[in-house]
């Protein structure tokens, strides 16, 4: 293939939702030529263009705080050019539901632009509208990245890659192993309605329909009236085709964008024009888990209580308060000795419940921090990505406030 254009980086990051912001934030500030490719022309990923505007917790729901560094940097800067608030009493609190533990909401636009902001005075170059299209493999390495945008067709060569595309593109282009599971319909979208009081201002409210159960793979949250609402005369079968999918293709993407703008645009037909009308929708597909990377160890069901030696980091789980999950450096990477390569935020390799506690922002900016640092001493040190050395890896993040252990 003859290209537009060459570029040589010392570290590639692809996807600039949070995952893909904290490993490039950390790597240009170890002093790494870092670029961060997105195909959209903002940051934040679902947590911005995807509307979903809560910053989940960084504690345990019992005050103890256990996620720290550049997530809980993110967590400020998410507030720091529109509203946000953290809870005062958290670090009180026992059993706390997620709204009273320590978290934020935050305007998904105002994000957008702090993010920005931070990442361009790290030193981070920033390619928007740009779409990783293939992938090399050579001898066992991810050595470059074929890229495309409007100067035409690009290789992007790098010493390391770091996915946090959200969809595994990097790997899945590569032809390696990768995880999926079940998607569920969920909207958010933003809206005006009169006589809403929410977490920005009066009137300005988010609308979400989530059309899932976290307890069983063929439940779907749906009420017999929104059935009959959105669904009407529907069989079971064309139901579960039309709400859920699994993994993801242009056919998938297309389906579940234009079936989320139906469903919104039978939310608004009859509504009164002057108090109810959407504000804004998602400029992404909200898939939740589309694809993450087969590691060389799969986080899982049960995995919180256990204890592993290459803890790279500590996750509160959103859901229920007081379950901790550690996350083992080796579900940044895939199996098999493939090089050159790490997986940050829902790319990481996890499945079942594991994987909603990985999937979502806390999640996103740990991981990523991880990876941007491994890059960084993978190269100072000379070594492969699996062979890092573990406990360097976690003196580093130590002093920077990491905890690895309940």
């Amino acid at each position: 293939m003859n290209f537009d254009f060459t570029k040589t980086f010392d570290v590639a990051v692809i996807g600039g939702g949070i995952g893909g912001c904290a490993a490039a934030l950390q790597s240009a500030r170890c002093g790494r030529k870092t670029v961060l490719i997105e195909k959209q022309c903002v940051l934040g990923g679902l947590a911005t263009s995807g509307l979903v505007y809560i910053y989940l917790p960084l504690c345990d729901g019992n005050g103890r705080q256990v996620t720290f560094g550049i997530a809980e940097e993110l967590l400020h800067n998410s507030m720091t050019l529109g509203p946000g608030k953290i809870p005062g009493n958290w670090k009180n609190e026992q059993n706390a539901v997620e709204p009273k533990r320590f978290r934020c909401t935050f305007s998904p636009a105002s994000f957008m632009l702090s993010l920005e902001k931070l990442l361009v005075e790290a030193g981070v170059e920033i390619w928007y509208d740009t779409r990783v299209c293939d992938t090399t493999l050579d001898h066992g390495k991810v050595t470059a990245v074929t890229v495309v945008n409007e100067s035409g067709f690009g290789r992007i060569s790098s010493a390391c890659f770091i996915d946090a595309s959200g969809s595994c593109s990097v790997a899945h282009r590569a032809g390696l192993p990768c995880i999926e599971e079940n998607n569920y319909m969920t909207i958010w979208a933003m809206e005006y309605a009169q006589g809403a009081r929410r977490d920005w201002q009066d009137n300005l409210d988010c609308y979400n329909i989530t059309m899932n159960s976290f307890d069983g793979e063929s439940r779907l949250r749906l009420t017999a009236e929104r059935r009959e609402q959105l669904y009407p005369g529907v069989s079971d079968e064309e139901l579960l085709r039309r709400t859920v999918s699994r993994g993801s293709s242009g056919r998938i993407v297309s389906e579940f964008v234009l079936e989320s703008h139906r469903i919104l645009c039978e939310r608004y037909k009859n509504a009164d024009r002057e108090t109810l009308f959407p504000v804004k929708i998602p400029g992404m597909p909200q898939f939740r888990k589309i694809r993450c990377i087969e590691g060389e160890y799969v986080l899982k069901t049960g995995d919180e209580k256990i204890r592993f030696s290459d803890s790279c980091g500590l996750l509160g789980d959103w859901r229920k308060p007081g379950h901790v999950w550690e996350v083992p450096y080796r579900t940044l990477y895939p199996k098999n000795g493939i090089c050159g390569l790490l997986c940050a935020g829902r790319c990481s390799s996890a499945r079942e419940d594991a994987w909603e506690v990985t999937r979502v922002i806390p999640s996103a900016a740990m991981t990523g921090q991880i990876c941007g640092l491994a890059a960084h001493l993978a190269l100072e040190t000379g070594r492969e990505i699996p062979e890092l050395d573990t406990a360097l890896l976690q003196s580093r993040l130590a002093a920077q406030g990491f905890v690895f252990h309940e």
